[in-house]
C-alpha cells in the first residue's frame, strides 16, 4: 500500500495520480498532515517527526508519499529512508492564471510520482 501523508487526500487527487498510484502499489491510504506551529523549535518539530515515523512503520506500507511543511518533511524522510521504506513525491506543472482584480488562480497538473533522493 503507497500511504499518503500530505495535505492532499486521495479523494481529491486526478484521475491520473491515482491510477498512477494504485499501478505501483496496489491502494492508498490517507494519513493526514500535522499541523506545524512555524513558531515551534526544531526539538519540536523532531519529537513529532518521532511519532508520525512509530506510526507509519507499524502500518507496513511499501512506500510513502510524503509532501508538506519543509522542515518536517525533511526530517521524516530521513528516518524512512534509515529503515528502507520508500519515499516519494508528486511532481506537478504549476499553472497560473491572473486574474483581473489582482488575484491568482493556481492549478497544480500532476506529472509523475519521484522517489527522494
Amino acid at each position: 500500500m503507497l500511504l499518503n501523508l500530505s495535505n492532499h487526500p486521495v479523494s481529491r487527487w486526478p484521475e491520473m495520480q491515482l491510477k498512477e498510484a494504485e499501478l505501483h502499489f496496489g491502494s492508498v491510504q490517507d494519513m493526514p498532515f500535522p499541523l506545524i506551529d512555524p513558531a515551534w523549535d526544531e526539538r519540536q518539530v523532531a519529537e513529532l517527526v518521532t511519532l508520525y515515523f512509530e506510526e507509519i512503520v507499524k502500518l507496513h506500507p511499501r512506500c510513502v508519499h510524503l509532501m508538506g511543511e519543509l522542515t518536517f518533511t525533511f526530517g521524516l524522510v530521513e528516518k524512512l529512508k534509515r529503515e528502507s521504506i520508500p519515499v516519494i513525491a508528486s511532481t506537478t506543472h504549476r499553472v497560473v492564471v491572473e486574474l483581473p482584480d489582482g488575484s491568482k488562480n493556481v492549478k497544480f497538473e500532476f506529472i509523475r510520482f519521484r522517489k527522494y533522493l
